[in-house]
């Protein structure tokens, strides 16, 4: 057995109840800043990509640019980051990250240079890349142990309604906020015409979703400003800059050591490598080979209005899975270890991507995209909190920021590895199709449904990877194997 410092054993969560958790002040804040920023930012996507695609002539490259800026800083700066988290106080770090990143956010205003709105994007993600582990290290800090699964999951939540929230509701926000900045100007307060006058261009035009996302970084550095808390790691030490490169080190080791932790990551790898083919690929199977459109959007005109494109819609039903998820695994946790939470999600997520695959009307593949992204929170959810209730305070933070990298990495490998596959695929069908003279509108197996089915299988190998690696029947024994 390898000695496991900095190691506790995982253990069955006391049943807490989401109200105890959010009479929290301090957690409440910390939760509604989240959801504030987060729905900002879906806004300023939902805008980037038109932009992008309308300034660069409709190259789909300079599309997949903006993903690759938000991806590539996890590649080199994960071990500097968790360093920082680990020795600073982290509710300064987090402020500092959300006033950066409005800044940032607000020199969208005033381009249209392609490379210049990259380097933006990427310097915010570099902001990102410090807040999220920073955020998810604080919060055990802000309640009991009792609560911690409770708190995770709340904190995973806001995540996804923001993101549900800002694609469904993107047309009903910015008119709510173009409505007030009109009423505002019309109003007739001294100084109006004044200040908020010269910057109507801003907040009334096409970008408005930056002014907005601007703000809204605003409100969530306030918010944590708010929270009283000692935020600094214990045993932190002196911050030295030799202690980088130590540092990353001692969390290589420290993650070499342990097993089942080391097992955790590969998974999560894994799983997202053959995963994320449901955006990349995932998004024409559904303009080309599903059959019907949204479920009842028909008889909601005002949504009909919003989302007019049934596989934009389909992110929605993923987002909306991951919230019930986010909702249910806190409860499962109290009967089940995490390692058994975090393989049945894995499992079902594998198996609601391949019946996803085999679909051809649009409601069925929408209920397994529910079912899918009831897998991902689950696997999220008991991954965070496995690493909160085994890993020490003072390496807490770089093993966060190494599930991020992790995670980052495999999104960006599936988006250069995955859709070319998919690309490939499809012209191979098709080149068979008309050399064997058959219909094309009669081929069931086209190249997205075939990619969908192997990246599926990859899942499933993530699945058996971890049914072997982690201890997932919860018994009593070493951790780090």
């Amino acid at each position: 057995m390898a000695e496991n410092h900095g190691v506790r054993q995982p253990s069955l969560e006391v049943k807490v109840p989401y109200s105890a958790v959010l009479s929290n002040k301090r957690f409440r804040r910390l939760w509604l800043s989240q959801f504030i920023s987060g729905t900002g930012d879906w806004l300023v996507i939902g805008l980037l990509i038109p932009l992008v695609t309308t300034l660069s002539g409709g190259s789909a490259f300079a599309v997949a640019g903006i993903m690759i800026a938000k991806i590539v800083p996890s590649l080199f700066l994960s071990s500097f980051v968790g360093v920082f988290v680990d020795h600073f106080d982290r509710r300064k770090l987090m402020i500092a990250c959300d006033v950066t990143r409005s800044v940032l956010a607000l020199g969208l205003l005033f381009t249209n240079n392609l490379m210049l709105i990259y380097l933006i994007v990427l310097v915010m993600e570099i902001a990102s890349l410090f807040f999220t582990p920073a955020k998810n290290a604080l919060i055990p800090q802000l309640v009991s142990d009792e609560e911690i699964t409770i708190a995770n999951s709340l904190s995973y939540t806001t995540q996804q309604a923001s993101m549900l929230i800002g694609l469904t509701m993107s047309g009903v926000i910015l008119a709510g906020f173009e409505a007030i900045v009109r009423w505002v100007l019309a109003s007739g307060f001294p100084f109006v015409g004044y200040f908020v006058g010269p910057l109507a261009p801003a907040l009334l035009g096409p970008r408005a979703g930056v002014s907005l996302d601007t703000l809204t970084f605003l409100v969530s550095a306030a918010l944590i400003l708010s929270i009283k808390v000692k935020a600094r790691p214990s045993e932190s030490g002196k911050f030295d800059l030799s202690l980088i490169g130590k540092d990353a080190i001692e969390s290589f080791r420290f993650l070499g050591a342990h097993k089942e932790l080391r097992g955790l990551l590969v998974t999560i790898g894994t799983a997202i490598l053959g995963g994320g083919a449901v955006i990349t690929v995932g998004l024409v199977y559904v303009q080309q080979n599903l059959s019907g459109g949204v479920p009842f959007l028909d008889k909601v005109k005002v949504l009909e209005k919003l989302i007019a494109a049934p596989q934009t819609f389909m992110l929605v039903f993923i987002a909306l899975g991951m919230v019930l998820g986010a909702l249910l695994v806190p409860r499962l946790a109290t009967h089940l270890p995490l390692q058994a939470l975090f393989l049945g999600g894995v499992v079902v997520f594998g198996g609601g991507m391949f019946i996803f695959s085999l679909s051809t009307a649009y409601w069925t593949a929408a209920v397994f995209a529910v079912v899918a992204g009831i897998s991902i929170a689950a696997l999220t959810v008991s991954g965070n909190t496995y690493v909160v209730r085994t890993v020490e305070d003072g390496i807490r933070g770089r093993v966060f920021t190494a599930m991020e990298s992790v995670i980052r990495v495999s999104l960006l490998l599936s988006m250069i590895v995955i859709a070319p596959v998919g690309d490939l695929t499809a012209k191979a069908i098709l080149w068979f199709v008309q050399r064997e003279g058959l219909p094309l509108d009669q081929v069931w197996l086209s190249g997205p449904r075939l990619t969908l089915l192997l990246a599926s299988l990859l899942v499933m190998a993530a699945a058996v990877y971890a049914y072997r690696t982690l201890n997932w029947r919860g018994a009593e024994e070493d951790a780090g194997d």
